[in-house]
């Protein structure tokens, strides 16, 4: 009797140890972009951008207060939205049209924009 107790006991800690693991499954993380018109509600001011599907905003404090390099030009500024909030690719709502568009050396997540002889630090907007 004892012996088919403990057999009993052994079987249901095995079946609660394997149930219980969660081997073979994975947690997901996704992170989500925000389009034009989240953004925009949030501050109806900002001067924003679309490239690669992500909205870059310009004038975020601490990117601001960081020192970048210009890398490879990868796009322009193809045309300029003031009026909704619909954004595609290379477009703008106040940078001008023919802006250029560099990555950074130091972060996959900030651009720099070389708009008027400036150069302006955009981040990618994004929520995850």
């Amino acid at each position: 009797m004892f012996r088919k107790l403990c057999y009993t006991l052994f079987a249901i800690f095995i079946l609660l140890i394997i149930g219980c693991s969660n081997q073979g499954e994975s947690t997901k993380v996704s992170i989500e972009r925000i389009d034009a018109e989240e953004v925009l509600t949030l501050d109806p001011g900002a001067d924003i951008f679309q490239y690669d599907g992500a909205i870059y905003k310009t004038n975020v404090d601490w990117v601001e207060e960081l020192t970048l390099t210009k890398d490879v030009q990868i796009g322009e500024i193809k045309t300029k939205n003031e009026t909704n909030t619909d954004f595609k690719d290379g477009m703008s709502n106040k940078l001008p049209v023919g802006a250029k568009i560099f990555s950074t050396k130091e972060r996959g997540s900030i651009l720099i924009v070389e708009s008027e002889g400036a150069d302006l630090n955009y981040l990618a907007i994004i929520e995850g």
